[in-house]
């Protein structure tokens, strides 16, 4: 019995080692290479409205803004066009615990990638009158691309409802 394993083991280490050497990748020739120059982002905010980062703001504040485009801009005040970004929101709802019998707060989370700014119609008109005190409204992986087409991360934008 093993010598039977142990003679499947050396089988099994001799395929993988002969397939391994088969595998064999074409040399490099010299000057093939093209170099990429080093690219440092410039520094950037987001912003939604006059808030930018973390901000704390009412229902009513959060009815306006859904509808506002996000704007990406650095200390210059040179826009950025938004390649694309996920939104997040986080909404508050009430259920009752079947086995205790008693009301419970819970949180759901309803998130997708978009392409464009402002939020499409359809999500502003399901988010937009309904909004509650906690709930959140996030805004990552914003990914913007300045004049040469280079890309590169915005900062996130998270707006918690008082």
């Amino acid at each position: 019995m093993f010598k039977f394993f142990a003679s499947l083991i050396a089988a099994t280490l001799f395929c993988i080692a002969a397939s391994s050497q088969a595998v064999k990748h074409p040399p490099v020739k010299p000057g093939s290479i093209t170099l990429v120059t080093k690219f440092k982002p410039p520094v950037v905010k987001c912003f939604l409205g006059r808030n930018s980062k973390s901000a704390n703001i009412t229902v009513e504040e959060a009815n306006q803004l859904l509808s506002l485009p996000l704007k990406i801009t650095d200390d210059k005040n040179v826009s950025y066009k938004i390649s694309s970004y996920q939104f997040l929101y986080k909404k508050k709802s009430v259920i009752e615990n079947e086995e205790t019998g008693r009301r419970e707060t819970v949180f759901t989370t309803v998130a997708d990638r978009f392409k464009a700014t402002p939020l499409p119609t359809v999500w502003i008109n399901n988010i937009a009158g309904g909004l509650q005190k906690d709930e959140e409204l996030y805004f990552f992986d914003i990914i913007v691309t300045d004049k040469l087409n280079r890309k590169f991360f915005a900062p996130d934008l998270k707006l918690k409802i008082l």
